[in-house]
């Protein structure tokens, strides 16, 4: 059996006690600060060549200027048709609780390159403050549907 003894006065126990906190306190800290995942800046896209750009770069084609344009302000709860169409959103990165009681700009293309269909699909990008919020790819009409706009629903158009 080993027995160690050790003499500490009570002001070095009082200081190493101290040190311990300080040491432990940091570490908190800096823990705390460490993002478990780093996010992605989302784009501006203050321009209609930035708005196309950022189409192309999710892998569609569309025609240079917006079918339509439309700016609303979105409400201060998330309700029917949003709350659903959020469930849409979500899987893309996007979320539309971000832009309650904001400003928001939907601009519309019609896509050139959808695999399923040659024409009659559009792609409506959601803007709040001038970044992307929510998109979606719909064809409307008899057999029409509504499809996320970034494929396979990751976030790497963000």
């Amino acid at each position: 059996m080993l027995i160690w003894t050790a003499k500490f006065s009570k002001k070095k126990a009082a200081a190493a006690v101290i040190f311990m906190g300080v040491v432990m306190a940091v570490l908190i800290v800096l823990m705390g600060r460490t993002p478990e995942e780093a996010e992605t800046p989302r784009p501006q896209l203050t321009s209609n060549v930035q708005r196309v750009e950022y189409l192309r770069s999710l892998g569609w084609e569309v025609e240079e200027e917006p079918i339509e344009t439309l700016q609303f302000l979105f409400p201060e709860k998330l309700e029917e048709p949003y709350l659903s169409y959020n469930e849409l959103q979500l899987p893309q990165g996007f979320d539309l609780r971000e832009c309650l009681g904001r400003q928001v700009s939907r601009y519309t293309y019609a896509v050139l390159n959808h695999p399923s269909r040659a024409e009659g699909v559009q792609a409506n990008l959601y803007l709040c403050e001038g970044v992307p919020a929510a998109g979606d790819l719909f064809c409307p009409g008899s057999g029409g549907f509504q499809d996320p706009l970034i494929p396979g629903g990751t976030e790497e158009g963000r």
